[in-house]
């Protein structure tokens, strides 16, 4: 999953970082309003953290822009913890929960793990398709023969988003923009190589090429 994270702390931000690339979201950071409000209009997120004091543009004038303009991402907003009529206007102008400052991690994960949840009409996390099961928190699959096998950062979240989407044929462009980093090249071509990967280990049947569309998951 793609992470927005908007954050001008860098403290925080880098005390985050490790903590989120560890539960498995690809994360893009903005350390300004300005740069956050083009970034969520411009690019496909699937959850944003967005502090509402930003400089240049503050948090709540970013995302009412965002709802106007009707970027729909699930929004996790950071108050001071004081501040119970930020959270009443951020709420009001859109955002789907908030988080006071200062908060435990563990926290902000789960709330992120609903949001994301909520995002793809999905009551819990497990993950299960043709005898595959899919545990999100330790990112390791268990293939149909029981074996348990631990995947890569891109392997995890390409097989959560297909998982995420069993119904759906999901291009190779779809699946770049969700799983890489903002650090990593966003080259389509190698999504190839990581299907074949996980193809290798959970059975050829398990995720079908749609020639011109891209990947689905095979019939359970």
């Amino acid at each position: 999953m793609r992470l927005l994270l908007v954050e001008d702390d860098l403290s925080l931000v880098n005390s985050l970082k490790p903590a989120l690339k560890k539960a498995g979201y690809a994360i893009e950071h903005a350390d300004n309003g300005i740069d956050a409000e083009f970034l969520g209009r411009e690019e496909v997120f699937d959850a944003v953290i967005l502090d509402l004091g930003l400089p240049g543009l503050p948090g709540l004038e970013v995302l009412k822009r965002w709802r106007e303009q009707s970027v729909n991402m699930p929004v996790l907003i950071l108050t001071a913890r004081d501040a119970w009529h930020e959270k009443v206007d951020g709420l009001k102008a859109g955002a789907d929960d908030y988080l006071s400052k200062p908060f435990h991690t563990e926290e902000l994960l789960a709330r992120l793990e609903a949001l994301v949840r909520r995002k793809f009409g999905r009551a819990d996390n497990h993950l299960s398709h043709a005898g595959v099961t899919l545990d999100v928190h330790k990112q390791a699959v268990t293939n149909a023969l029981g074996k348990v096998i631990e995947l890569t950062g891109i392997e995890y979240r390409i097989l959560y988003y297909l998982m995420m989407n069993p119904d759906k044929v999901i291009s190779k462009t779809e699946l770049s923009e969700h799983v890489y980093e903002e650090e990593q090249l966003k080259d389509s071509n190698v999504i190839e190589v990581y299907i074949n990967r996980l193809r290798q280990r959970l059975g050829k049947e398990f995720i079908e090429t749609r020639r011109g569309q891209g990947y689905c998951l095979g019939e359970a």
